[in-house]
């Protein structure tokens, strides 16, 4: 449309829905005298597949922090990106890590950072040609795996050949279980994240991660789907019912205690308010921002 030269405007594509996976090769085809490559967006490809298969009982996740890269449906993702960008010359960026470091407590910090080792190392030995992380200090770190394990300036040679992605194996669900302490973090992290959203803060740490919207809406779609998608239980038996959401939500201010400090501390009450209202409707909301919108001053 402004007519400049090949080149001159580069583009790399998030692949952070469930049908963009299967039109990767249309959409490096469509871009083809633009694009540099595609990158696993997966923090909002996870909260797709929900959004995709909310109501079907036999595509239920569990708790938010069993659904890794390693599991089956994730891994043949990354796996697939990296062949399809491959096959056409075009990078295959990864995921972004979302820890953050741990100023006060080395020991925590230094198990946050062998965990983006570990999810950069498996990056890397993959076959991915670069990454993302969350905040600037873990710039080193991801870097150090990347130039120990990628000598060269990408792995475009890393053809993948033995990948054999199949359409079941992109939609399969995984494995896991729903803990207490699971189902009171989607909510904590839901709460959070929309009472600092309310207040004009669009990223917010919490409990050492950089939570944005697409990680508050795996949580927020998690419950949804949680109490509309069957018969679902906690692994102690418990039911997960709109009784469990009512408790859970009474019980997060005393678990909070005084949030004047939390960004957007002054709008607990009013974010609870909301995820109560977005986790009874009878249909899953599209973006929880939706609703949000209409309660900004």
């Amino acid at each position: 449309m402004l007519g400049l030269p090949q080149g001159q405007i580069k583009v790399t594509v998030l692949i952070e829905t469930l049908p963009a996976v299967f039109e990767m090769d249309e959409i490096l085809h469509a871009l083809r005298e633009r694009i540099v490559g595609l990158n696993c967006g997966r923090w909002d490809y996870i909260f797709s597949y929900l959004k995709t298969f909310r109501r079907h009982a036999d595509k239920v996740l569990p708790e938010r922090g069993q659904v890794t890269m390693t599991q089956p449906f994730l891994k043949a993702y990354s796996e697939l990106l990296i062949k399809t960008c491959h096959r056409r010359g075009a990078h295959a960026m990864g995921g972004m890590a979302a820890q953050i470091p741990i100023n006060h407590d080395a020991a925590a910090n230094e198990q946050a950072m062998a965990r983006v080792r570990a999810d950069k190392l498996r990056e890397v030995t993959a076959g991915h040609d670069g990454t993302w992380v969350a905040h600037p200090a873990l710039i080193p770190v991801a870097r150090a795996i990347f130039d120990e394990h990628m000598p060269g300036p990408n792995q475009h040679h890393v053809l993948r050949r033995d990948v054999q992605v199949s359409r079941d194996d992109l939609i399969a669900p995984c494995s896991g279980t729903i803990t207490r302490a699971g189902f009171e973090n989607n909510v904590e992290v839901c709460v959070r994240y929309l009472a600092a959203w309310l207040d004009g803060n669009g990223c917010v740490p919490i409990h050492n991660l950089m939570e944005d919207a697409a990680t508050a809406e795996i949580s927020r779609s998690q419950i949804w789907q949680w109490l509309h998608a069957g018969n679902q239980h906690l692994d102690d038996g418990t039911a997960i019912d709109f009784a469990l959401l009512t408790s859970t939500l009474r019980a997060l201010p005393a678990r909070l205690g005084d949030t004047s400090a939390l960004p957007g501390g002054g709008r607990i009450t009013q974010a609870i308010g909301l995820l109560d209202q977005l986790s009874r409707a009878d249909e899953l909301a599209d973006f929880l921002t939706l609703p949000a919108y209409r309660q900004i001053d």
